[in-house]
């Protein structure tokens, strides 16, 4: 037994070790930080930024992918969040951070076949580093950042999940990123401002 107990702590030790390596320790940003804007490329090919758009107010930045069944079972409702917030200041701003040669159906050519068929109106960029969903803190998909903008800043203002239903939409009772927006839109800070994102992990680089 004495000579087992050493041998499965360094198992244990060896097992750790390779879960850190897979997953990077993401913190990212909290409510109240200012981000740091990014050019990724869209789906047309071209870069977007957030100091594109002057005229936004802020954007619903939304960390999802095409494979995952959570992102899928919220795409309609981040089709919603757009037509919704757009119109007053917030449009959506779709990153898919998944590695394709973990997710091949998260490539960029598979990309762009699903912002066709399912008709996005909004940008959805390939996160090819995975660099900027570490910075936010991104670890789920989906996951979404809301972010105001203050003077030539964007600060964030909510972060967590759209809602507290990930399978069906008819079932939500609490519309946390409606809520939220409730609250940003009148000039205030969210009465919630952070919940929990529920989704697939994201798929990070081999190490």
């Amino acid at each position: 037994m004495k000579k087992i107990l050493p041998l499965l702590a360094a198992y244990l030790v060896l097992a750790l070790s390779s879960f850190i390596m897979l997953r990077p320790d993401v913190v990212g940003y909290q409510v109240g930080d200012k981000v740091v804007d990014f050019k990724l490329k869209n789906v047309d090919g071209k870069l977007v930024s957030l100091a594109d758009n002057k005229a936004a107010k802020g954007y619903i930045v939304v960390f999802t992918c095409n494979t995952c069944p959570y992102a899928q079972a919220y795409e309609s409702r981040i089709l919603a969040l757009h037509q919704k917030y757009a119109s007053q200041g917030y449009p959506v701003v779709a990153i898919n951070p998944n590695d394709p040669s973990v997710a091949p159906g998260d490539s960029f050519a598979e990309m762009q076949k699903r912002a066709k068929a399912k008709q996005y109106g909004f940008p959805y960029l390939q996160d090819e580093t995975q660099q900027i969903a570490k910075q936010y803190g991104a670890t789920r998909t989906p996951h979404l950042y809301v972010v105001a903008r203050q003077g030539a800043d964007f600060v964030v203002r909510y972060i967590g999940a759209i809602d507290d239903n990930s399978e069906d939409a008819t079932l939500v009772k609490t519309k946390y990123l409606e809520n939220a927006m409730t609250d940003i839109l009148a000039g205030k800070p969210a009465t919630v401002n952070s919940t929990k994102a529920i989704g697939c992990s994201i798929k990070w680089k081999r190490a």
